[in-house]
């Protein structure tokens, strides 16, 4: 019986290696924020991804779904935890509130979230929702950390529930919504420059406008008149242990 003949086992061609998806992100996010979204076509990601775009479009429908994709992990890993910003919390809150004020102010003053920013400002209004996304994912967390921050250390325990959003939501505004918009249109910031806006920002919102010596006076006073009402008080109770004692 002759022996069968085997073919010999055909070898494939080692094709490019496909990328993981976060690589791929990471790819095409380099190229949005050099060139933006508009100048930044799908054959140029799949050129500097090496990879064919049949493969891009089985994972993301078209450059909008990849952009918005690349766009949120891009803020997932550049906004601060709020495990660091509970870290921060200290026995002084003024000096709690400085140094959250200054992670926030760092991260946003950086390279990647300057370019991040200018980014998402770029295409918000063709993409709306890119707007909505970026608040929901990179300031709503920080704005629940500091609203419940407020609820327990700042505000009177009866506030309405709305309050301490409203509180955390100026805090914001105030210390770091002025220098990113600035900074987003090219303008520098010195470091003494920023020390100095966190510094005068954090007393602002925690002491108003009034200048320390002002201050000092105010709660004087306010001591003052507690001290009083509590004599008036202590009369009072006397005066009607008096007339209940005469009955």
């Amino acid at each position: 019986m002759a022996e069968m003949q085997t073919s010999p086992p055909i070898l494939r061609r080692p094709g490019r290696p496909t990328l993981s998806d976060e690589q791929l992100l990471d790819i095409a996010l380099d190229l949005f924020l050099e060139h933006g979204f508009e100048r930044t076509s799908i054959d140029a990601i799949t050129a500097a991804a090496g990879m064919a775009k049949r493969t891009v479009y089985a994972r993301y429908a078209d450059k909008e779904a990849l952009f918005k994709a690349a766009l949120a992990r891009a803020i997932d890993e550049w906004m601060v935890p709020v495990a660091r910003l509970r870290a921060a919390e200290v026995d002084d809150l003024e000096k709690a509130l400085l140094a959250i004020a200054q992670m926030l102010l760092t991260n946003i003053l950086s390279p990647a979230g300057l370019r991040l920013l200018r980014l998402s400002n770029a295409v918000s209004v063709s993409m709306p929702e890119i707007a909505a996304a970026n608040t929901r994912m990179g300031t709503e967390p920080t704005l629940d950390y500091l609203a419940d921050l407020f609820r327990r250390r700042l505000l009177p325990a009866d506030a309405p529930a709305p309050e301490a959003q409203e509180a955390a939501l100026a805090f914001l505004h105030l210390v770091v919504g002025g220098p990113a918009s600035t900074a987003a249109w090219g303008v520098a910031f010195d470091d003494d420059s920023i020390d100095r806006h966190t510094r005068y920002c954090v007393r602002l919102f925690l002491h108003g406008a009034l200048p320390v010596q002002d201050r000092g006076l105010i709660e004087r006073e306010n001591r003052r008149l507690r001290a009083q009402a509590a004599e008036a008080a202590e009369v009072l109770d006397s005066l009607n242990k008096k007339l209940r004692d005469g009955i």
